[in-house]
């Protein structure tokens, strides 16, 4: 269980970091590729052995879901790793890891609108879809509003370095310490502030009815490049990103499980 895991952050970090990259790639020369999960999948497969790469993403990501379903079952480590709200958390998570492994599977094997498909065009379909059934709007609101919470607590949690006690920080050295740290926090941060503009994205949708106001990951990050100074924002966002990949490289050794 501890090797499935160790595997589902390095596989994590591998995304987040193909992800900044392609941010990175769009806020100094308007790239048209997307900056999302589908278009890191795009961007591995075109690489050297990028078919196997994709098995071993996509297995180990597996690895991450059966570890989190492990901490639902059994509980997680810690004193306070049997409290039911880590167990929910755990198999929330568990089930998130389990449809990204698939759809990185799905598009190994060929069908490439599974992995590879534009997170924007996902996220409008489904919010037209819920949209248009009774009492969507506040549904579509308070999804929205939630992961405005979420992305708050990311951030909020990245900068008081919480993520500090999920790490073997005894066994560690200063100096691996400090790098954890650094990219603990700025990529935790940039990932919650990626995060929270999503779902204010989402919020604006269903207060407006619009279905086409709901932004995924790559139009979420391409909103910045629209600000003043916006390209070197998303540059610092993109930079964030790839940072948030390298903490979990550090949590595939130092976490605790």
């Amino acid at each position: 269980m501890a090797v499935a895991a160790r595997s589902g952050f390095v596989a994590r970090g591998l995304i987040y970091v193909l992800v900044g990259v392609l941010a990175l790639r769009i806020a100094l020369a308007d790239d048209h590729r997307q900056a999302d999960r589908g278009g890191a999948l795009e961007e591995l497969a075109g690489r050297p052995f990028g078919a196997a790469m994709l098995w071993v993403v996509g297995v180990a990501l597996a690895g991450m879901g059966l570890w989190r379903l492990s901490e639902a079952v059994f509980g997680g480590p810690g004193p306070r790793g049997d409290k039911p709200s880590k167990r929910i958390a755990a198999a929330a998570r568990c089930v998130f890891y389990g449809f990204v492994s698939f759809s990185v599977l799905s598009y190994a094997v060929g069908r490439r609108g599974s992995g590879s498909g534009s997170s924007d065009r996902g996220t409008r379909d489904v919010t037209a879809m819920v949209l248009g059934r009774p009492g969507g709007q506040w549904l579509v609101g308070l999804a929205g509003a939630a992961v405005v919470v979420a992305g708050v607590w990311m951030a909020v949690r990245a900068v008081r370095k919480k993520f500090r006690k999920d790490l073997r920080t005894d066994a560690m050295s200063r100096g691996a310490e400090r790098f954890t740290d650094f990219f603990g926090v700025v990529g935790g941060a940039a990932r919650g502030v990626v995060f929270a503009v999503a779902g204010v994205f989402a919020v604006v949708a269903a207060v407006r009815h619009r279905p086409g106001e709901a932004k995924g990951m790559d139009d979420t990050l391409r909103a910045f490049r629209d600000l003043p100074a916006g390209p070197w924002l998303l540059a610092l966002i993109a930079l964030g990103l790839a940072a948030f990949g390298v903490f979990s490289w550090c949590g595939a050794r130092w976490r605790r499980l």
